[in-house]
This record gives structure tokens, C-alpha cells and sequence, in this order.
């Protein structure tokens, strides 16, 4: 099975983004034996749907189920159409997080778990 773990580099071992549409790269692990493509996320920098391309992009790369610290609504959408799993609230590296999915000790996410924009720097900024 992929999933596709939201990254802020392009190895295993780089640490989990907590941006959804906006993160800098998606490292697609296959759980079976641990090999993975990473693809640089040109929907970073849009200036808008941002979630939603990237969406549209993991559907393409046949991936089951997206970690990810936060996703929001229309991501989420996406996702959700194209039958692929969201589970928000992932932290740590690419790699403890497919090996805490493989545990089964991450729990599906029924609902986006930020707001629209979230992930934009004038959102970043204004929270702190």
C-alpha cells in the first residue's frame, strides 16, 4: 500500500510538514517494504487551491492514505473523493510516521482539522 507523507525534505528520515497543500515535498512510502518516491510539491507556492492540486496530485500517484499534520477543507474534499484516508495530527520523521501507521496507532480523520488557507504565509503569520 502508498501513502504519501507530507515532508519538508526529500528523504525517509526528513521531518513531517504540517502543511497539507502547502508542504514542500510528498514522500510516497510503499508500507510493504519501506521503499519511497519523493516528489517535490510545485502546488507549494500557488496562489490559490493549492490543497485541492494536491489533492488531485496524490490521487495520480495511487496512494491509499495521507499522513499529515493539518489539512484543510477543500483538501480534504479532494482527498476524500478520490477515496483516499487522511490522518492529521502526524509529527516526527517521513519515517516513524508510516511505521506508527503500520502499528495502527494513528487515528483516520472523519473532517479537516484547520481552516480554509491555512498553510499561507499571511495565515502563518498572523498566528504567531
Amino acid at each position: 500500500m502508498n501513502v504519501a507523507v507530507t515532508s519538508k525534505g526529500n528523504t525517509i528520515d526528513s521531518e513531517v510538514d504540517p502543511r497539507f497543500g502547502r508542504c514542500r515535498w510528498f514522500c510516497i512510502v510503499n508500507t510493504d517494504d519501506m521503499t519511497f518516491q519523493a516528489v517535490q510539491n510545485a502546488n507549494a507556492s500557488v496562489g490559490g487551491g493549492a490543497g485541492v492540486q494536491s489533492g488531485q496530485l496524490m490521487a495520480t500517484h495511487d496512494v491509499a492514505c495521507v499522513l499529515t499534520g493539518n489539512c484543510g477543507p477543500n483538501a480534504f474534499s479532494t482527498l476524500e473523493a478520490a477515496d483516499i484516508q487522511v490522518i492529521t495530527g502526524v509529527s516526527g520523521t517521513v519515517r516513524e510516521a508510516v511505521e506508527q501507521f503500520k502499528a495502527q496507532s494513528l487515528t483516520p480523520s472523519s473532517k479537516a482539522n484547520v481552516a480554509r488557507h491555512y498553510g499561507t504565509a499571511s495565515k502563518d503569520n498572523e498566528q504567531g
